[in-house]
């Protein structure tokens, strides 16, 4: 069995309807680590050497976390700062997370269709996740693309739980190595590869 950590970094999770779902969705999966970074480290005092065990024992890392100002919450930025140290995660002698596979399952207050050219954001959603696609390039790690649940602001409770089971079913076809590089590459979203893709991916 492959083993997942999820990197979860949401500051206001009390607040959030979509992150509650998919954290309780992912929940009790054999092999699938939540990590809540918030939770873990409300001062932003990371433990390095602890954080870097855990990348070392996983073969998929997730970074789940709300799309803010087109970008990670504050503290996740720091944990990239800090964890990833030069000689460890990146460099000529940095390879201890060489052939990982990496990906971010995010929510956006934005729909589908504000994250096109001629969309109110003027940009696809690739575009603003390249910072941590290099980033995961510079590591020697296989970005995929994301899981992703827009328009977090109008969507209805039971399109929320589709999302929740769609994310359940991600995890547990990475835990049994169910989905190949090519399949994952090939897909805009993770969302498409599932059975239980909703209209609004």
């Amino acid at each position: 069995m492959a083993t997942v950590l999820i990197l979860f970094a949401h500051p206001l999770l009390e607040k959030s309807r979509a992150h509650l779902q998919l954290i309780a969705a992912a929940r009790n999966l054999p092999g699938v680590t939540i990590h809540d970074l918030y939770e873990r480290y409300p001062d932003f005092d990371i433990d390095v050497r602890r954080e870097q065990q855990l990348l070392s024992e996983h073969d998929y890392i997730v970074l789940q976390f709300p799309f803010y100002w087109y970008s990670t919450p504050p503290l996740l930025k720091q944990w990239q700062d800090l964890v990833l140290e030069h000689g460890w995660a990146y460099g000529r002698k940095g390879t201890a997370l060489e052939g990982k596979r990496i990906f971010a399952a995010i929510s956006s207050g934005g729909s589908q269709e504000a994250y096109q050219e001629q969309g109110f954001n003027r940009y696809p959603l690739a575009d603003y996740l390249r910072p941590l696609e290099r980033t995961a390039g510079l590591c020697r790690m296989q970005w995929w693309p994301p899981f992703w649940v827009p328009g977090v602001h109008r969507i209805d409770d039971h399109d929320l739980r589709r999302y929740g089971q769609q994310y359940r079913q991600l995890l547990t076809a990475l835990t049994g190595d169910l989905l190949r590089d090519d399949e994952a590459l090939n897909a805009a979203y993770l969302n498409e590869l599932l059975p239980s893709s909703t209209n609004t991916i």
